[in-house]
């Protein structure tokens, strides 16, 4: 029997225009804009549709609107009928994961996540860190880089997307110096522009400031099961959500290790429901190393919806 896993990505995804074409095609999604709009008092709609990118860049408004974008793209995939087994997202989109799962409410968590993205943005001064992606090597391979390279300052790998693809996070000289090691060995290399060095311990004060704001958004059960980024196995009721949550700020993106877990778990389709097609990517990576047969789509526009449509249609 087939199982399904909506999927939802994260920061850096953004574009001008996200969301726009279905948006303005179905109601559904356009009603998830002009709530965003009316709980932040800002018009997320116009943001996601004109910009400017230096706007959207930021990451307290590319985490809001690219939040926003996924859930909207969500009730378009629900018109048609479908509903997942299983639900994860890639850091930012965890928030997307656990609205759908029912755990919070989407006029809670569109506020929430401004913040947070505020609190990241503000823990590490511009300049200070860099993050860089290295692809080809393992993650014994990259390990060893990110030792011998803090004696230049803190550096940790911080998302493990997909077999040989790692980010590596930290301080900009240890950051530097593990690009040049890299390379040494063969990989590519390329640095992320982002305002700090995300999933890193450097972000551990953020973690604190995010606890305290979700001390007070309500929680209620969940009712999909959800794979967490920190743990990359599925959230459990003995699990406290909210301290995950925290220390999803500072800690490795484990997706690699989530998508296994829900290939394990018999997951053979996966949609990512989101701007842009990132997730797809990886998670196709990680099914075909282990010459699984996993389908895997996304939806975030016209094209993409029709693609969907017609792939699931020849799969009943």
């Amino acid at each position: 029997m087939s199982k399904l896993a909506f999927v939802f990505p994260g920061q850096g995804t953004h574009y001008v225009g996200m969301g726009m074409e279905l948006a303005d095609r179905y109601p559904e999604a356009s009603a998830v804009f002009e709530q965003a709009n009316e709980v932040m008092g800002m018009d997320i709609r116009r943001l996601c549709r004109e910009g400017p990118e230096s706007e959207l860049v930021k990451t307290e408004n590319s985490q809001p609107t690219i939040h926003t974008t996924a859930l909207a793209l969500l009730k378009v995939v629900e018109k048609y009928g479908f509903q997942a087994d299983v639900t994860a997202g890639f850091s930012l989109g965890e928030y997307a994961a656990l609205v759908y799962a029912g755990v919070f409410r989407f006029e809670d968590t569109v506020k929430l996540v401004k913040q947070r993205g505020m609190f990241m943005q503000n823990a590490v001064p511009q300049g200070v860190g860099k993050m860089c992606w290295i692809t080809g090597l393992s993650r014994e391979t990259v390990q060893q880089i990110v030792d011998e390279s803090q004696d230049q300052g803190l550096i940790e790998c911080s998302n493990f997307n997909c077999p040989n693809q790692i980010i590596v996070a930290g301080h900009a000289a240890a950051v530097e110096k593990a690009a040049a090691l890299a390379e040494a060995k063969g990989a590519q290399t390329t640095f992320l522009k982002v305002s700090g060095p995300f999933h890193t311990s450097l972000l551990k004060g953020a973690g604190q400031q995010l606890h305290e704001l979700l001390k007070n958004v309500p929680m209620a059960a969940m009712t999909k099961k959800v794979v967490s980024n920190v743990t990359a196995k599925y959230f459990t009721e003995k699990d406290d959500i909210r301290q995950l949550l925290d220390e999803h700020v500072f800690k490795a993106v484990m997706w690699e290790d989530s998508v296994n877990t829900m290939l394990d778990d018999g997951v053979d389709t996966f949609i990512e429901i989101g701007p842009k097609h990132l997730l797809t990517t990886f998670n196709q990576k990680t099914a075909e190393s282990r010459g699984i047969p996993a389908c895997c789509l996304n939806v975030e526009n016209v094209e993409t919806l029709e693609n969907f449509l017609r792939v699931m249609e020849t799969r009943k």
